[in-house]
């Protein structure tokens, strides 16, 4: 009757101590609301998770808690307790049970991984493209239009095809609970299916660099009508010709041209690179210790030739040392579709002239 009670106590304790771990984990480790269809079997395999280690931690804990204050050693008590030289049947459950359980989860994990990576009827492909620090989205099939944020419709499956510039990157939207890395020279593809409208943000999760926690996105999940008006919007091509040079400059800087602005503020806060605000005419000391007068000739060369004079308190070898061959390639694209000669190095010193 003893050993019942004690059976009994102990079962009482571990299912009260099991629900308290996992209301405690619950608050500790919340994550924010679902937002996509994939996240409901992660979220599932999440919560399955929590629950075993609740009571796996709950178990042993009230074992040996129970054990040292219930069966403890009287004051008067000299006398050893029983020699216990093992229990086969014990032994044999405490291995085959676990094993079990590791397998099952295996098999659940298995099966949440094939729901949320199986190809979906009506699904859209984007291109995402990651590079030190910033984000690139271009959408094939809408006229292969380009963005600097990543503007999905809502319910329907999104097919990312991504890719990586320079380092490792790696895709991360919290509330779509699913991440995935870009590789240099691989292609990598993540499905997404958002449910839920509305602004969220993209963060690079993979530690990439001196401006790593700056990497970040943003991701709006419109209605079909928000989504075809954005499209629209984007398809009318910027009028080159008809822009200032200093207008060319700032879209060329941005996440939609060149992406400068990842390393370059515009506002004098601390960046990777030296900040743009105020730049033009500025006395610079560089790490030889001579001093530049910021002018166009020097802007020119540091775009072309970024480690042939180095800023002091920056380091050489960040910025990309191939954007002659890429300002070539896109002024030629223009060009040819276009009645326009166009200088990128030049409009983007005139819109530093205008940060001031």
């Amino acid at each position: 009757m003893r050993r019942f009670r004690h059976i009994i106590n102990i079962i009482l304790l571990v299912v009260l101590a099991t629900a308290g771990l996992r209301l405690l984990f619950a608050y500790i480790f919340a994550l924010p609301a679902a937002a996509s269809a994939e996240a409901g079997p992660i979220d599932t395999l999440f919560n399955g998770h929590y629950w075993m280690i609740a009571f796996l931690f709950a178990l042993i804990m009230v074992l040996m808690l129970y054990a040292a204050f219930v069966f403890r050693r009287g004051d008067d008590d000299e006398t050893d307790g029983p020699h216990i030289h093992g229990n086969t049947k014990l032994e044999i459950g405490w291995t085959v049970v676990p094993t079990f359980v590791v397998i099952g989860f295996g098999i659940w994990g298995a099966v949440a991984l094939n729901e949320i990576t199986r190809p979906k009827e009506g699904e859209m492909v984007v291109n995402v493209t990651g590079k030190q620090w910033i984000w690139s989205f271009a959408y094939p099939e809408q006229d292969n239009i380009t963005s600097g944020e990543l503007v999905l419709p809502v319910d329907r499956t999104i097919v990312l095809k991504m890719n990586a510039e320079d380092v490792i990157h790696s895709f991360w939207v919290p509330e779509f609970r699913v991440k995935q890395d870009l590789v240099l020279d691989r292609e990598t593809t993540l499905r997404i299916t958002p449910t839920e409208v509305g602004t969220y943000k993209l963060r690079c999760a993979e530690i990439c660099g001196l401006n790593h926690t700056q990497m970040e996105a943003d991701v709006r999940v419109v209605d079909a009508a928000g989504f075809q008006a954005w499209i629209d919007e984007k398809s009318a091509a910027p009028d080159f010709a008809a822009m200032a040079p200093e207008e060319r400059g700032a879209f060329w800087a941005s996440a939609e041209g060149f992406g400068c602005v990842a390393c370059h503020t515009t506002d004098g806060t601390p960046g990777v690179g030296p900040t743009w605000q105020g730049l033009y005419q500025r006395q610079e000391e560089m790490t030889d210790g001579t001093t530049v007068t910021v002018d166009d000739e020097y802007i020119h060369n540091s775009i072309y030739d970024p480690n042939l004079q180095i800023v002091a308190g920056f380091n050489p070898n960040i910025m990309p040392q191939n954007y002659r061959d890429q300002f070539t390639a896109r002024e030629q694209e223009i060009e040819a579709a276009e009645a326009i000669d166009l200088d990128i190095a030049a409009d983007i010193i005139a819109y530093i002239k205008t940060l001031q």
